[in-house]
This record gives C-alpha cells, sequence and structure tokens, in this order.
C-alpha cells in the first residue's frame, strides 16, 4: 500500500519546521517523536501542545496533523509513537498499556517543557481516539498539563472490559480471561507473544465503523505500514492489563484545568466523550459535529474545530 514519499499522510505546512526528535518515559523507554514549530516564530517562548493517537496509529497520520495544524497557528507541538509502536523502542512489539502509554504523555512534557522554544508553564494536551482516554488520565495525574482536549474518544480500558456500549456480561468476561490466561501459558512456553489477526482487513459483513476504519487505515488516505491498525496487529495478551484499570477514575481532578471533548454527532464512540463529559468537573465544554462520524476527526481538515481548539488553548495557555 502505498503512502506519501516522504512517509506521512499530510501535507507538512510551509509555515512549519518538522523536526524528528527523541526522549526516555519513566520506564527508560525511548520514544520517537516530531517536533513541530512555526517558521517564522520570534524569540517569544510558545505555549506547547503535545498530541498522541489513535490508539494503533502512528506520528506520521492523525496526531502528526493535529501537531502539524496547531504549529500552525502559534504552538509548540510534538506529536510522538507510543511505547512499542511505531519508531519507538520497547519489546516485544505492538503491546500496549494504560500505565505505560500514559506515562508516555508526561514524557513529551517532560521533553516539550525542556525545549527552549517553549514555557513549561504553558503546555496542553490533545490525546486522539484511544489517547484521548491516555490524554484524560495523563492530565488528571500530572498537574504540570494546564488545559486537555479529547477528540473522538475512546476509553480503551471500558472498551476492552465490558464491550461497546458495555454489553460484555460477568460470564463473558471471565471467559475472556481464561483465554488470556491460557494464551500467557502459550506465549512462555513459546518465548515470544501471538499476535491478533491483520486489523483492518476487511472480508465481509462488518459493521460501518469498521469499514470507515479501514477507509483510514487501508488505503492512501492514511495507511502507514508501521501503524498497528494499517494490516499489523497488537499481541493476543495485550488486553490483560486494561481490564482491571479503568483510565476515567479520576476525571473530576482535571479541574480547575479546562477539558475539551470534541466527538461526531453519528460516531459509534460518541457515548465515551458524553459520559466521560458527564463525570467531569468544571470546567468543562462538549463538542458534538454535525454529521460526523468517528473516523471524520482523524483527518477531514472541514471538519475537525480547529478553530475552537485553538481559541480553547489560546484561552487556557494566556500567559
Amino acid at each position: 500500500m502505498p503512502t506519501r514519499d516522504d512517509g506521512y499522510t499530510f501535507s507538512l505546512s510551509p509555515e512549519v519546521v518538522r523536526t524528528p526528535v527523541r526522549f526516555r518515559n519513566r520506564y527508560g523507554i525511548e520514544l520517537a517523536g516530531d517536533l513541530y514549530l512555526p517558521r517564522n516564530r520570534t524569540g517569544v517562548r510558545l505555549a506547547g501542545l503535545v498530541v498522541g493517537g489513535p490508539f494503533g496509529a502512528v506520528k506520521e497520520q492523525s496526531s502528526g496533523l493535529y501537531a502539524n495544524t496547531m504549529a500552525e497557528r502559534g504552538f509548540a507541538t510534538l506529536a510522538f509513537d507510543p511505547s512499542y509502536t511505531g519508531e519507538s523502542g520497547g519489546e516485544p512489539r505492538n503491546i500496549a498499556s494504560p500505565d505505560i502509554n500514559t506515562e508516555d504523555f508526561s514524557a513529551a512534557v517532560d521533553f516539550l517543557g525542556l525545549h527552549p522554544a517553549v514555557d513549561r508553564e504553558r503546555i496542553g494536551m490533545i490525546g486522539i481516539c484511544g489517547w484521548g482516554g491516555m490524554a484524560l488520565n495523563a492530565a488528571a495525574v500530572d498537574k504540570r498539563v494546564k488545559a486537555v482536549v479529547a477528540s473522538t474518544m475512546y476509553d480503551m480500558t471500558r472498551v476492552m472490559s465490558r464491550g461497546y456500549n458495555d454489553t460484555v456480561t460477568l460470564e463473558q468476561r471471565t471467559q475472556t480471561l481464561e483465554q488470556l490466561g491460557r494464551q500467557r501459558w502459550e506465549d512462555a512456553a513459546a518465548g515470544a507473544p501471538a499476535y491478533q489477526p491483520p486489523y483492518n482487513v476487511l472480508r465481509g459483513g462488518e459493521a460501518q465503523f469498521q469499514i470507515d476504519y479501514a477507509d483510514y487505515y487501508m488505503t492512501p488516505r492514511g495507511y502507514h505500514p508501521r501503524a498497528v491498525n494499517s494490516g499489523n496487529a497488537w499481541s493476543q495478551t495485550t488486553p490483560l492489563s486494561f481490564m482491571n484499570m479503568p483510565l476515567l477514575t479520576y476525571i473530576k481532578e482535571i479541574s480547575p484545568r479546562p477539558l475539551l471533548l470534541i466527538h461526531g454527532e453519528n460516531a459509534h464512540s460518541r457515548y465515551f466523550s458524553e459520559n466521560a463529559y458527564a463525570a467531569a468537573a468544571e470546567p468543562k465544554e462538549l463538542i458534538i459535529v454535525p454529521g460526523a462520524r468517528h473516523v471524520d476527526l482523524y483527518d477531514r481538515l472541514d471538519v475537525i474545530p480547529f478553530d475552537r481548539l485553538t481559541q480553547f488553548f489560546r484561552e487556557a495557555l494566556s500567559s
């Protein structure tokens, strides 16, 4: 599946300079990121934004597009690959963890706050899709983050432990955990993890949202060979660490820092943002984008409300 010559799924703005960077998280894993800075900036330190997601994506996809667009609007932005994925370190590959991936966000704050172009007292966060839930968790625990946006948010701990719309029964959950336990024996015996079937390879009869995912990840629109979701896969035991760790337990503790949730009107995942909004404390805002589906907020520049994101962060990160 071809991608652009530069490996990115979007065009770099002529008003922005992009630089590859490396930094380590608290667990010693080296993370790969792209730093985006306005080309014609002055010597005044900028407000910074760390950007992550979607779940199973890489920095050359949606997070990079968000970072590029917000740098165009005057912010210093950092899009990064989470641990064990993309160009970041960590073995074995394609593993996710609500703890380590929350830490990845804070490590990105470390890096951005040490950069000479950035005012460390004015750092915000954007999480997309499954990394929206990680961003909310990171903002709750990391008081250096002054404002947070979650766009087309998934709570991955909730969907893995309870299924879509919380339809998984206790019996089904128990069966899943028993199966994951058996898989651990198999992985231990093999000395390496087994992986799930390739993601977003359509076989017929899929729900519309799965077709939408494939339209992004498996076409030139959003394909990237390093992305888990572009025909690769997570390890079979990846769900284990998500099953008993609800990400949004402390969402109220984001307050008094502002929270903005953005979701599509017709997204299958809309309830995640609506429930998070209900659980959060003020100041908070929920934007429902008319007619939009989940994946539309990955890359549709005419759909993502970047004007509101810009206003939100300018107000929240004012000096």
